[in-house]
């Protein structure tokens, strides 16, 4: 057996340093210098934060990069998309919190904030636009892996509840045809290495190309009347078309669970040593020489 002492540090030490937010050290880089497709008229309207957590208003699509510390590195980059319904991004505890754990496991963290299709007024679309800017994220890390120590074939994404739906619509399905574009990062791959989905919606369930599916971890609350029955169906699907998955289904939970910022049931607490375990075993946390 494989001992990884970082995978085994306390969950309450990962949480509650990552609770406080990104450090001076942490950058937040725009995916589309030049404005994403169709946002234009709104390329001036200023974000919106509720309650200190909350993201709205997202018209410059953008990824906050949480790196770990360099003697725990192991060259794997995760895209990590906040949950919130389309709605707004819980961009604290689905994005900066669980990107401070993947650091001590190791991992660089890529938090992004996408457009969101179902905020009031939006003019955005979740399949044309949100799960481009997912798209695109993967893109820009894979283009920029050097730059920040990761393995352009070492890059996963992690998505929450309708993060979730944007990872199945990203790593489930064909890829749209490719746009005209003279942006070499248009040219990237946007298919992920591995997948990662917590408590996912039901947008993009049934996958359409499960065959050439990459590899899936699927975490949900067996009483999530939303987001069970597209977890366990999605597993399902991967597992018969022969892609190496692995579920969770956590007993007497609902939806938005995250990393146990509001739950305090134990197997909830240490469900990202699953999601650690999972990763070990696959071999992500592994550096390659």
């Amino acid at each position: 057996m494989r001992f990884l002492p970082s995978i085994v540090a306390p969950l309450l030490a990962l949480t509650s340093a990552a609770a406080a937010g990104p450090t001076s050290g942490d950058a937040a880089v725009a995916i589309w210098p030049a404005g994403a497709p169709g946002s234009a008229r709104h390329a001036d309207e200023p974000e919106r934060l509720e309650a200190g957590v909350y993201v709205h208003n997202v018209h410059r699509p953008s990824l906050t990069v949480l790196r770990p510390d360099p003697a725990r590195a192991n060259g794997v980059g995760i895209v990590i998309l906040p949950g919130g319904g389309h709605r707004m991004l819980v961009f604290e505890n689905e994005g900066l919190v669980p990107a401070r754990a993947l650091n001590r496991y190791g991992v660089t963290a890529f938090v992004l904030k996408y457009r969101l299709a179902r905020e009031p007024g939006s003019p955005y679309t979740i399949e044309g636009d949100a799960a481009a800017d997912a798209r695109r994220a993967i893109r820009w890390v894979r283009a920029h892996a050097r730059d920040y120590g990761v393995d352009p074939h070492r890059i996963g994404v992690m998505g929450f509840s309708a993060g979730g739906e944007l990872v199945s619509l990203v790593a489930d399905h064909p890829p749209p045809p490719a746009r005209t574009s003279d942006d070499a990062i248009d040219r990237v791959s946007a298919r992920p290495d591995f997948q990662v989905l917590v408590y996912p919606g039901p947008l993009g369930i049934p996958a359409s190309a499960a065959a050439g599916a990459p590899p899936a971890f699927i975490a949900g609350g067996s009483r999530d009347a939303c987001c069970a029955a597209p977890a366990v169906a999605l597993y399902t699907q991967l597992r018969e078309a022969g892609v190496s998955a692995e579920l969770h289904m956590f007993a007497d939970t609902d939806h938005g669970f995250n990393l146990a910022v509001h739950n305090d049931r134990i197997s909830i607490l240490h469900w990202p040593d699953r999601l650690a375990d999972w990763l070990a075993d696959e071999g992500w946390l592994i550096p390659r020489r």
